[in-house]
């Protein structure tokens, strides 16, 4: 029972609190406490309750120093109490609850009294393994849950020095390292750190060639245990914020660090050599794949060159003996696709010969699953992911000069205005004679006569398409490389160029082809179709670029279907494609449909298991877009950052009251500004703006007047 004289105990902001009763209300006591306050005490929050009491005639100051006098005894008293030992007797009992005095008696030996029980309840408080306090009762945990909880009470011991080295090793680490100290870490590089974005970093298998950075890595490793752990916890809340396993930890861990700027993160990374300066951020939050499984890589090297006559067997028709010849960037190293010219009469027969990967790579394999995952190649100006491993993508499948590949080939009979007589799809073997690039190409134009009439034959066919309502945007292709130092060099490149107009065209006529055949057959398949724009703003042909710019924002998107339909942007009854089967999963998926096809075996895939591949096409590509669209508008935000408080030439391709849009004419990146005052800008007009604000890892351009 508690009386106004009463001692009790409370706790509050975790530590015991002495007080003595001077009025009981009805849920509420008045007490004064050892700290010389008086306060309105809840009943629930007493924790005890002493038998005694003290006399009333005691003034306020002698109160006060009793109490205090309490509270110093129940805490040395408090030292005295063995719990482990009070619970190894305990837990023994079938009992669970158990009075506070039994325990205390337990742990004295004996008769209690106030204080000896008042430090018995305050040492199961600053306990938490062995007993629980409730309803003025101790409850004994079982063996089991001390267990329990003895693990979580290590997991917190282990979480918090992991904090607290750990915040200061990310201060030291961030800190302005001496420039004698600074290590060089390359910029740029052909391959990727990691197999997942979210896979475990080592240092190993960085992609930093820097022995300094290896070496630096390494002895900090030693004296930092959890150095990995830490920046891989950091790396994937910056890469998926709350998505991450161990998202508020992170948050903890940077907060300690003082590292709260939204890019923090990042900087840290590449001090700490886990990436580079310029690593591709965008591709990690994508998750798509980068790097090959032991085992596809495996099964790609375990793939042999092919055997000419035992390709000839399976029926191939043998044209190795035909000029064939790839027209290809010069750095291009996965050459998918290959063309040659025969003349009949007045007539012509082309050859369009696309790499036959599926002799390698068979439905429900592992690398044909690789590819599902995938979807496409990606490529970068630091480097290219892959669809396929490189041992099949720049070798075996690759149309090289002078070796035997297996192809599959689109013989098309054309007149000199274009028009088809006739088209036939067949297996066979080629052999690559010539490997020619863009710029040669162009040089060789005037004098190759093989060139100069596929060149001819190309215009016809574009001028066909165009009767059929073919819709051309010959926006220029914006080439970002990077030179020496990592940094990002830009040049527009007219994609009309002759060259550049002979192979578009051939791959849109074997694509075309592909698709009437496919059709014809009644089969299913990965079919692109696109209905006519909202808006129609260009007739013909039309290089004008402020024309092109506002006609594309008129288009509707394309749709990928299994059944055939009109594509009005290639001018075609039907459309597909199948011209790149290294590179894009839906190539190679349609060169076993047709395959099948031809070789009268019905088609491989039903409509159910394209719908299946609409599926995951559809699924990847959308993020494969994004990251291409992410990437590029960044290293043009690199490019345009040692240009900030410079002027810079732009096209109005918009205005309205509330912003101008533009389109920097160097670099075609777009970007709204607020009207000039008083200005009267016109649309299609080049104006001189000034570059405020650039920002490459928040893809932010500010322009001002």
């Amino acid at each position: 029972m508690v009386y106004v004289g009463s001692v009790v105990e409370y706790v509050e902001q975790g530590k015991f609190i002495c007080g003595v009763v001077v009025e009981i209300g009805a849920n509420r006591l008045r007490i004064f406490n050892q700290n010389g306050r008086e306060l309105n005490l809840p009943g629930a929050r007493m924790v005890h309750c002493s038998e005694s009491r003290l006399p009333s005639a005691l003034s306020r100051d002698e109160q006060r120093r009793l109490l205090q006098e309490s509270d110093l005894r129940r805490r040395e008293l408090s030292e005295q109490v063995e719990v482990a030992m009070v619970w190894q007797l305990a837990v023994a009992e079938t009992e669970q609850f158990f009075t506070p005095v039994f325990l205390a008696e337990l742990n004295f030996g004996g008769a209690v009294d106030d204080d000896q029980v008042a430090s018995f309840l305050r040492a199961v408080f600053n306990d938490r393994l062995y007993f629980r306090y409730k309803d003025r009762r101790i409850m004994v945990h079982s063996v089991e849950v001390v267990e329990q909880i003895k693990a979580r009470l290590e997991k917190e011991r282990l979480r918090e020095a992991l904090l607290a080295e750990g915040a200061q090793r990310l201060k030291t680490l961030f800190a302005p390292t001496p420039v004698s100290a600074t290590v060089s870490v390359p910029t740029s590089t052909s391959a990727f750190a990691s197999a997942s974005p979210l896979a475990p970093f080592h240092p190993s298998s960085s992609l930093h060639s820097s022995t300094s950075v290896a070496a630096l890595v390494a002895a900090d490793s030693e004296i930092w245990p959890e150095r990995e752990r830490c920046l891989n916890i950091l790396r994937d809340h910056y890469l998926l914020a709350n998505d991450a396993g161990e998202s508020e930890l992170a948050r903890e861990l940077l907060r300690r660090a003082g590292l709260t700027r939204p890019h923090d993160v990042f900087h840290l990374l590449v001090r700490a050599g886990v990436w580079r300066p310029d690593e591709n951020v965008h591709l990690k939050r994508a998750e798509i794949a980068v790097e090959f499984s032991p085992e596809e890589l495996a099964v790609a090297e375990a793939c042999r060159q092919p055997d000419p006559v035992a390709l000839l067997a399976e029926g191939r028709r043998d044209l190795r003996q035909l000029p064939v010849m790839t027209i290809d960037g010069s750095s291009t190293r996965d050459l998918d696709d290959a063309l040659h010219l025969e003349r009949q009469g007045d007539n012509f027969l082309v050859g369009i010969h696309i790499a036959d990967v599926a002799h390698y790579i068979k439905p429900d394999s592992v690398l044909f699953r690789a590819a599902i995952s995938r979807v496409t190649s990606l490529y970068f100006p630091e480097g290219s992911v892959p669809m396929l491993p490189p041992r099949l993508a720049e070798d075996l499948c690759s149309l090289v000069v002078g070796k035997d590949r297996p192809a599959m080939s689109f013989l098309v009979s054309l007149t000199p205005g274009g028009d088809i007589i006739g088209s036939k799809i067949v297996t066979s073997v080629v052999k690559v004679q010539r490997r020619l690039d863009y710029d040669q190409v162009q040089e060789l134009l005037t004098t190759d006569r093989d060139l100069r009439d596929l060149l001819a034959l190309s215009h016809a066919l574009r001028k066909r398409r165009l009767a059929a309502g073919a819709l051309l945007l010959p926006i220029p292709d914006v080439n970002i490389k990077l030179d020496d130092a990592g940094n990002p060099v830009v040049n527009l490149e007219d994609v009309d160029l002759p060259a550049r107009l002979l192979v578009s065209e051939m791959m849109v006529l074997a694509n075309m082809v592909a698709a009437e055949y496919t059709a014809q057959q009644q089969a299913a398949g990965l079919f692109r179709t696109q209905d006519d724009p909202y808006q129609r703003l260009i007739q013909g042909y039309d290089c004008d670029i402020l024309t092109l710019w506002r006609q594309r924002k008129q288009l509707k998107p394309g749709q990928l279907v299994t059944r055939a339909g009109r594509h009005s942007g290639v001018g075609a009854a039907s459309y597909t494609t199948v011209t790149s089967p290294i590179r894009r999963l839906l190539d190679l998926v349609m060169q076993y449909q047709i395959q099948a096809l031809r070789a009268d075996k019905g088609a491989l895939f039903n409509e159910f298991e394209m719908l299946d591949f609409v599926g995951a096409i559809k699924t990847t590509q959308g993020r494969v877009n994004q990251v291409r669209r992410d990437r590029q508008r960044y290293w043009l935000l690199r490019y345009l950052a040692p240009r900030v408080g410079s002027a810079v030439n732009a096209l109005v391709v918009e205005c309205n009251p509330r912003r101008i849009t533009v389109v920097l004419t160097d670099c075609l990146l777009e970007a709204d500004l607020p009207p000039g005052r008083g200005m009267d800008i016109q649309l299609g007009e080049v104006i001189s703006i000034k570059i405020a604000k650039v920002d490459p890892l928040d893809g932010l351009l500010r322009l001002e007047w």
